[in-house]
């Protein structure tokens, strides 16, 4: 491990060793020093697999070069800062499900978070909808998910989702600074709950992933009938003036009140309640 390196984040080799006992139901786990974009390999890496395909598959990389957040944003992150992963998993849901997913997976990822947390304080850590993860109503982490057909069968259902996490582990302050927005780190967090301090890197990556692979398995064993209640737990939006805004442009005006069985937000205005499709689109606390 090189001297510039967190202490929180081990070498690459004892990373994935630690994963691979804490994930058994993975069935390829790797971890790098340096890579382009842990989602891009991947979707390269399972499209180019010949015969049994190793999958969830999880890779990991202490510093991504070409990393990107949805809407194609780059992610701005330096060894030892940042904790990004990605995973492959085959998810057998039809194609106009598979936007939810967004929704859903902040929402697992939010909740498997808040298990590192006291009890006390996990309130403070929600969902900014579609799926960014806010300590204190700033940033702490982005997720960008991923579907294309598998290559590896003709069910029209079957597809291959990539989810892909950053975590902000350090320099909340500088990049705020630098983005001109609020962000967050775990160390923010750890450095007033004694739980979150003793969260290694290997129990944050290993819970997430757990969580989204439970996740998918309920999607699709049972749909989404109770995404809106769930949802409700971690809503970080709820009861805000928002802005609503498409292509740099102005769309919608209203109160965020929750979200539908599609996992569409719903915001209300004097004309009604109007859901917002994942896509384009992004959400604007109104100031």
């Amino acid at each position: 491990m090189s001297s510039d390196v967190a202490p929180f984040l081990p070498a690459p080799d004892q990373m994935a060793a630690s994963l691979q006992a804490a994930l058994p139901s993975f069935q390829r786990i790797d971890w790098l020093e340096e890579t382009g974009s842990t989602n891009a390999d991947l979707l390269t890496r399972s499209r180019q697999a010949h015969g049994a395909v190793a999958r969830p598959w999880l890779l990991g990389t202490h510093l991504q070069t070409q990393g990107r957040g949805r809407a194609g944003r780059t992610w701005q992150n330096r060894v030892g800062a940042n904790l990004m992963f990605s995973c492959a998993f085959d998810v057998f849901l039809p194609a106009r499900q598979l936007p939810t997913l967004s929704t859903v997976i902040g929402m697992a990822s939010c909740q498997a978070l808040r298990q590192q947390i006291s009890p006390d304080l996990q309130s403070r850590l929600n969902m900014k909808w579609p799926n960014d993860l806010q300590w204190d109503h700033a940033k702490l982490a982005g997720i960008l998910i991923e579907s294309t057909r598998s290559g590896t069968t003709q069910a029209a259902d079957h597809h291959l989702i990539i989810i892909g996490i950053g975590l902000n582990m350090l320099d909340a302050r500088a990049l705020s600074l630098s983005l001109d927005r609020n962000i967050a780190d775990w160390a923010e967090v750890a450095a007033i709950d004694a739980q979150a301090a003793q969260a290694t890197a290997a129990t944050l990556v290993a819970g997430l992933a757990r969580a989204w692979y439970d996740t998918l398995n309920q999607a699709t064993a049972h749909g989404f009938a109770d995404l809106p209640a769930r949802y409700a737990q971690v809503d970080g939006l709820a009861g805000q003036a928002l802005d609503i805004i498409d292509a740099g442009k102005l769309r919608q005006t209203g109160i965020a009140c929750g979200i539908d069985a599609q996992g569409r937000l719903l915001v209300r205005n004097a004309e009604g309640v109007h859901p917002v499709s994942v896509g384009e689109i992004s959400v604007r606390l109104r100031r």
